[in-house]
């Protein structure tokens, strides 16, 4: 049995993963704890084989921040991140999982330039989250032996029933509207589930490393949305007649560029780089994730 604690008892992405492995009760035992209580660094680590880390400060609006709040983003992404791993590894663990961003790349291109990652690609985040994300990566990556194993994940968007940021904003938009941009975008996607078996079959196979999973396949931000108004019974018709407003948008410096670029630019890895030979991870289809999302 793997005995894992999961730190961030408010995390979407920690409780799911709770909540996956508990499905199989006789091979997992899992814990959370709050990393916001000061007490936590009496807890005894010594109890598990793995700690998956995904306590952090997440990004919201990056545009317009005091020096205080982005040191804070090093404080608890950074250092914070640092004070686990080091008290993991002091207490024998086997494992440290630490749950990283795509972020660490940098923004969406434009809506008509590709990006896409390959594992040539050098990172090169364009604000202090991301940067406090690749920092955190960097120290704890000395960290690693052949005793203390550290599996970094730079997943793409998440998302899922109940998922926050960006894709609750497009499925309202996708009940309420009719007529939507025929954006040919490349975005790399996961679905909470995929993430979810991705994780443990790392935990299983006690593995080391950088990992970049994904969805099957690359999806464009209009056929997300056509396929959200299709489950709920719409059609949604789409046209490139909005096109070039959305592309002299996404020209424009600050908050109106970043979110055109945000919704329907590019950011996708290389399908390579995802590529896990030692179990199927992408359990669900696109298809498949969205109606268990919408569902």
């Amino acid at each position: 049995m793997k005995r894992v604690l999961i730190t961030g008892v408010n995390s979407y992405i920690g409780n799911s993963q709770k909540k996956w492995l508990e499905q199989q009760p006789d091979s997992y035992l899992v814990k959370t704890i709050s990393l916001k209580d000061p007490n936590w660094i009496e807890h005894d680590f010594s109890q598990y084989d793995v700690i998956f880390h995904v306590a952090g400060k997440a990004h919201s609006d990056v545009g317009h921040v005091s020096d205080e709040v982005k040191a804070l983003y090093y404080k608890v992404n950074k250092d914070l991140t640092l004070e686990v791993a080091n008290k993991a590894k002091e207490a024998g663990v086997k494992q440290f999982i630490y749950m990283s961003s795509i972020i660490v790349y940098g923004n969406s291109n434009p809506i008509s330039k590709e990006k896409v990652i390959t594992r040539d690609t050098i990172p090169l985040p364009a604000n202090f989250y991301g940067d406090s994300k690749l920092q955190a990566e960097i120290v704890i990556s000395k960290l690693s032996s052949n005793d203390f194993k550290i599996a970094i994940i730079r997943p793409p968007m998440i998302y899922g029933k109940d998922s926050k940021g960006n894709y609750p904003l497009l499925s309202k938009i996708s009940r309420k509207l009719s007529v939507f941009p025929k954006v040919e975008n490349k975005r790399s996607m996961i679905h909470i589930d995929n993430l979810a078996e991705f994780i443990r079959l790392l935990i299983d196979n006690e593995e080391a490393g950088l990992f970049f999973p994904q969805n099957a396949e690359h999806v464009s931000t209009s056929k997300m949305v056509q396929l959200i108004a299709q489950y709920h019974g719409k059609q949604m018709k789409l046209t490139k007649l909005l096109n070039l407003p959305l592309i002299i948008a996404g020209l424009f410096p600050g908050k109106i560029g970043g979110l055109v670029n945000k919704a329907f630019g590019n950011l996708a890895y290389d399908q390579s780089l995802s590529v896990y030979d030692k179990g199927n991870y992408r359990i669900r289809t696109f298809e498949e994730s969205i109606k268990r999302t919408e569902g």
